[in-house]
């Protein structure tokens, strides 16, 4: 009995302790996880199911258009750390089929299309410092698809042009039918990844949290936006900062968000073996040779002399017969093979917007209001966009119009003409933007004089 009674005693201090311990963690996970930040996705009028069917198609067209690394270890890789921090995202039971690409651009970007079809350049790998990094590029990316990003700007985008009910009796009444009747050639640059500065501060947020809760070190988030803002001195921004707008004060949100969840987590990971191999794996794959051919873009073949027509719900025109046509929700792109890049940017050809407006129809400066507005916008997603001349007056079909000449980068190389016309209609301003390498363009003026002679707006039938 003298024997069992000191064991006694330490069986007790041995349970004390552990109940203390239990105690502790039951006190200390709830107040990490009630003092991060609840985010709450943003409002849509899809269902998670459109989400993977339009992601789906969309995937099928990028990996036709865009060079892949075609490296199973490479993409291996990519899965195992994306799915790693895909099962600490909250996806409201929506079961994703994640689908991990590297693409062969030595431009530092990444993009995830609805559905979690997820495409990491090159670039991105090889400036990551280790594994932390890279997955926090990942976690940033996986968040848009867990909050629905994409199809939420989609639903905007129908809301604010009155199109779900226009949609609803072109397409049997399904909205997610309307989606994707639309043709789904969007690219890495179209709307469903047009994302607003309050969708770039929830994916770094829930991006930071997703690395917290996979054991890696969050301030690699911050990190690499800094890496990024480095890369950008002196030079064009990296793709990354021209796909995602920066919501301002990123990093300091960041760090916010990690002071929230307790700081680093105790021996928070940041490398491993395996990056290290992967990084040596890609940087031995052979590089794309030019900035023109890794866009994919022409010179394409002249456009035809041959005119077919195209019927718009609000407009219709001729183009040339071997230009085709990219349907999207509130626009049309009209381009050559070989006229648009492989992350879905024009640069030869034509874009027709339908587009929402703010302005009174009885104002009597409505149409330069609504030209302004749209310039703007265009602006935004467009950071060498710039006004050569100054909007003057035209006529359109008999309607009064605006013409304003402008100049942008071009996914080609150098400096891009764009001809913008704009008239105002019941249905929103309709915007015609003729686009062609300076270069170039002098060969496409004609075509493109042709097509707005050919518009015809229609009647509202009321």
């Amino acid at each position: 009995m003298k024997a069992w009674i000191p064991e006694r005693k330490w069986n007790s201090s041995r349970s004390a302790r552990a109940w203390l311990a239990v105690v502790i963690a039951l006190v200390c996970v709830p107040q990490v996880w009630a003092q991060r930040s609840q985010l709450k996705p943003p409002w849509n009028m899809y269902s998670p199911q459109t989400d993977i069917q339009v992601g789906k198609q969309n995937a099928q067209i990028i990996e036709r258009r865009v060079p892949l690394c075609n490296d199973p270890k490479i993409d291996a890789y990519l899965t195992n750390l994306g799915l790693k921090l895909a099962a600490k995202l909250p996806t409201r039971g929506v079961q994703y089929p994640w689908e991990f690409h590297c693409v062969n651009s030595k431009e530092i970007n990444a993009f995830a299309l609805p559905g979690g079809y997820v495409f990491v350049n090159r670039g991105a790998i090889e400036v990551s410092d280790n594994e932390a990094q890279l997955a926090a590029v990942m976690a940033h990316e996986l968040s848009h698809v867990a909050l629905r990003h994409g199809t939420a700007q989609a639903s905007k985008a129908q809301l604010a042009q009155g199109a779900a009910g226009i949609f609803g009796g072109i397409f049997g009444g399904s909205t997610g039918g309307a989606l994707l009747s639309q043709g789904v050639a969007l690219g890495a640059g179209g709307l469903l990844l047009h994302y607003s500065r309050t969708d770039e501060t929830q994916a770094d947020v829930l991006g930071t949290q997703a690395l917290y809760d996979s054991g890696y070190d969050p301030r690699a988030m911050a990190q690499f936006f800094e890496k990024l803002e480095g890369e950008s001195h002196g030079k064009n921004p990296p793709q990354f900062l021209s796909d995602h707008p920066n919501p301002g004060n990123r990093v300091a949100r960041v760090d916010e968000e990690i002071d929230k969840l307790g700081g680093p987590p105790a021996n928070a990971k940041r490398d491993s073996a395996e990056f290290e191999a992967i990084k040596r794996e890609v940087l031995a794959l052979p590089v794309v040779k030019s900035a023109a051919e890794s866009a994919g873009v022409g010179p394409p073949a002249p456009p035809s002399g041959r005119f077919v027509e195209y019927q718009g719900g609000v407009y219709a025109l001729k183009i040339p017969a071997n230009w085709k046509k990219y349907e999207e929700i509130g626009r049309v792109t009209f381009a050559p093979d070989g006229g648009i890049s492989q992350n879905g940017s024009l640069a030869y050809g034509m874009i027709v917007g339908v587009n929402a407006t703010q302005v009174e129809a009885s104002d009597a400066n409505a149409l330069e209001s609504a030209t302004q507005a749209l310039i703007q916008s265009l602006m935004k997603t467009n950071p060498g966009l710039r006004v050569l001349r100054e909007s003057g007056r035209v006529r359109l079909n008999g309607q009064p119009g605006l013409s304003t000449n402008l100049s942008n980068d071009s996914p080609a190389g150098g400096q891009e003409t764009d001809w913008l016309i704009t008239v105002l209609q019941p249905r929103g301003l309709v915007s015609f933007l003729c686009v062609a390498p300076k270069s170039a363009y002098a060969e496409y003026e004609k075509t493109f004089e042709t097509i707005l002679d050919s518009v015809r707006f229609k009647e509202v039938v009321k």
